[in-house]
């Protein structure tokens, strides 16, 4: 299993790049649904645009808080709920407190969690952060949670895309000697 320490001497370079990738995700969420509205995620249902970038936020703020630390998790969701608002007027207060609120309780399942493994730390934090995210930002956006359905769906394909991404990315962290303690030597 890839431990804290070691993912936290991880190049400056890539704690940048997923900071900037975690706040871009929420730019462009706010940016989809002013553009494009509501579209299909699948099974006949619609959602706002948004969620497709709203989905991969979760995953990158785990990945965030892997190799960043807890501060830089705390400053992004920060950044990204201020920055939410200047992207469109209409989904401003909507946005920002579903992000918010919803990012926040994605960090209090995904901390504790991450003792008994990544994958069950991610899946748990994006279940819960994806939820409170799209029943706050319906209601707050809409007055409605109609597009309830579509939401979790939108959310969930991208979580899933993000996992095994970023599962892979990881396992290309982890040093040989763990890979090889993990999967056993081979012949």
């Amino acid at each position: 299993m890839l431990t804290v320490e070691h993912t936290r001497t991880r190049p400056p370079r890539l704690a940048m790049a997923l900071g900037v990738g975690y706040v871009a995700t929420i730019i462009l969420a706010n940016w989809a649904i002013s553009t494009f509205g509501v579209v299909p995620v699948g099974f006949g249902l619609m959602a706002p645009a948004g969620v497709y970038f709203a989905g991969l936020a979760f995953t990158l703020r785990d990945l965030l808080q892997d190799v960043a630390g807890t501060r830089a998790v705390l400053a992004g969701i920060l950044v990204g709920a201020a920055l939410s608002g200047f992207i469109s007027a209409g989904f401003a207060i909507a946005s920002a407190a579903a992000f918010l609120f919803s990012e926040l309780a994605d960090f209090a399942v995904y901390t504790p969690l991450l003792r008994r493994g990544w994958l069950t730390a991610v899946v748990a934090s994006n279940a819960v952060g994806l939820t409170v995210d799209s029943i706050l930002f319906l209601w707050l956006a809409f007055g409605s949670l109609a597009f309830l359905p579509g939401q979790i769906v939108g959310k969930v394909w991208m979580t899933a895309l993000a996992v095994v991404v970023l599962a892979l990315v990881r396992r290309r962290w982890q040093p040989s000697s763990s890979r090889l303690v993990e999967s056993g030597p081979t012949a």
